[in-house]
């Protein structure tokens, strides 16, 4: 079960269609509904199930063991992946807020996951910086005028087949819809658009024409991106 008022997190498909999707998402535990709630009604920002089931099933598919999240809050988006995770699997979550990421941890315990996730409070740019090896999934969340800066920073590190996926980048309060779209058709209106909005415009426009990478829009949630190392 997830919230009846679900429908705040979904600015992209009309409320049927996403009820459709919704009914069609992997299955939760108890810990994670109790978190959805938790979060919803007070208010704090969270993808939705539409792009969480999305995250789980690119998790599996790329048979991810190891996977970072930049910008977790209370680890709802991490703890729709962790169960794609093998036993010996890792997921890195970051927040500045420590409170967030401590709220994340004992629900993460509760559901059986706190030994595959790492809870790291800080800046996120910086917290990848001293970690080794690759990722095979990232999760660009973090300040929309940083996500071509973090898919720079982590691009190398990702392993062919393996996916960065980056959230908020078509509607929401984030986001100046007929601008971006304007933008990514070719129209760029720079001198128009939010700081916001011209980072997600930059990072479109960057992994469209990324030729290490293949990338599509998946139009759930606010939209999230998908791109693929090839």
């Amino acid at each position: 079960m997830v919230p009846d008022d679900y429908d705040v997190l979904n600015s992209v498909l009309d409320d049927g269609v996403a009820q459709f999707v919704r009914a069609m998402t992997p299955e939760t535990d108890a810990v994670f509904n109790e978190m959805a709630t938790r979060n919803v009604s007070d208010e704090f920002p969270i993808v939705g199930p539409e792009v969480g089931g999305t995250l789980r099933i690119i998790a599996r598919m790329t048979g991810a063991d190891r996977a970072f999240e930049f910008g977790s809050g209370k680890g709802y988006s991490a703890y729709w992946i962790v169960p794609a995770l093998p036993s010996d699997g890792e997921i890195v979550l970051t927040d500045f807020d420590e409170a967030n990421l401590e709220e994340a941890r004992s629900f993460f315990e509760r559901g059986g996951y706190a030994d595959l996730a790492r809870f790291e409070v800080g800046d996120a740019l910086e917290t990848y910086r001293q970690y080794d090896g690759q990722f095979d999934l990232v999760l660009i969340d973090n300040l929309e005028q940083e996500y071509l800066e973090t898919f720079e920073l982590v691009a190398d590190d990702v392993p062919s087949g393996g996916v960065i996926c980056a959230d908020n980048v078509m509607a929401g309060p984030a986001v100046q819809e007929d601008l971006a779209l304007a933008a990514v058709q070719g129209d760029p209106d720079w001198d128009a658009m939010d700081e916001t909005t011209a980072g997600v415009v930059r990072y479109l426009q960057h992994v469209r024409d990324e030729p290490d990478f293949e990338t599509s829009l998946l139009p759930v949630g606010e939209g999230l991106v998908v791109s693929v190392k090839k």
